[in-house]
């Protein structure tokens, strides 16, 4: 068995002082890797900053006989944080966009706030440090970038809308990066966590909590972001010792006549079809998924 190492690879994590941004930088540590260490240090609902997150993990690295740096920016100047790698060790190779908040509550009791904060920190913290990162790993041929997902955001959780709507919103960023690149050696995948943390202990019980070790996650990201790994576009569940990818499925569904029109009404009479998964169709691509709608048009 191969080691996967990460010798003279420039790692930036963000919301890396606890969890598993903790885990993932305390392993790229021990695997060679120069590791950027971000967190602002604030709480789980985004209030508050504290260099000592950071540093603690700085700390705990160089002790291992790593080298890392620490920076305590919010995800959205993301350029600084991406600078900070630069500046302190001339290039990235990897950025695992792991920072979050949580601000949960029911729809109808939702603020403007609570949508925003869970928005900037979430999608727009991500885009300004992927965006940042971006033409470094263009420039150089090669880069391996992770986002974090949620089962939130593929199967909706109730008083989690803004969540929600960040979590897969992250997904639809990544496949996207990952078509555009694959052709210059940039992976990029996402992973949907279920894992011990300062969020989860606000929605589990503290058993369940204790139980879902952040270790159990790391292997995978590891994987992700090996420089021999060719996986790209991808969405995995992972937690408690179980990884799996997930993919969409769609039923084979009806096709109407074009020419002869149709209406509600036969809609509803072929609505077993449409909602049929029987023999279900797996599309990958947008041009894979307009195939049969394109047929139907000629039909």
């Amino acid at each position: 068995m191969t080691d996967v190492r990460f010798d003279d690879r420039v790692v930036v994590i963000t919301g890396a002082g606890n969890g598993l941004g903790r885990t993932y930088a305390l392993e790229m540590g021990k695997r060679g890797a120069k590791v950027v260490v971000n967190d602002l240090g604030g709480s789980a609902f985004g209030d508050g900053a504290d260099k000592a997150a950071a540093d603690v993990v700085v700390d705990e690295i160089k002790a291992g006989g790593g080298e890392a740096v620490a920076n305590y920016d919010s995800v959205t100047d993301g350029d600084k944080i991406v600078q900070t790698a630069m500046d302190s060790f001339g290039k990235i190779d990897v950025v695992i966009n792991n920072a979050g908040i949580l601000r949960d509550k029911t729809f109808h009791k939702m603020e403007e706030r609570d949508w925003d904060l869970i928005y900037d920190v979430h999608v727009r913290g991500a885009f300004k440090v992927s965006h940042a990162a971006w033409p470094y790993m263009r420039d150089q041929n090669y880069g391996r970038m992770i986002f974090t997902a949620s089962a939130a955001g593929i199967y909706g959780n109730f008083g989690q809308t803004n969540y929600a709507m960040a979590k897969l919103g992250l997904h639809g960023m990544s496949q996207t990066l990952a078509l555009e690149g694959r052709s210059k050696n940039i992976m990029v995948n996402t992973i949907a966590p279920i894992a011990g943390s300062r969020l989860t202990e606000t929605v589990m019980p503290q058993q369940l909590v204790d139980a879902l070790k952040p270790d159990f996650i790391m292997p995978l990201v590891v994987k992700l972001c090996d420089e021999n790994s060719q996986e790209t576009g991808g969405l995995y569940e992972v937690g408690a010792g179980f990884i799996g990818k997930v993919r969409w499925e769609r039923s084979k569904g009806h096709s109407f006549s074009v020419s002869q029109g149709f209406n509600a009404e036969d809609v509803n009479d072929a609505w077993d079809e449409i909602v049929d998964f029987t023999d279900a169709d797996h599309p990958s691509s947008i041009a894979e998924a307009n195939k049969p709608l394109i047929k139907n048009l000629k039909s």
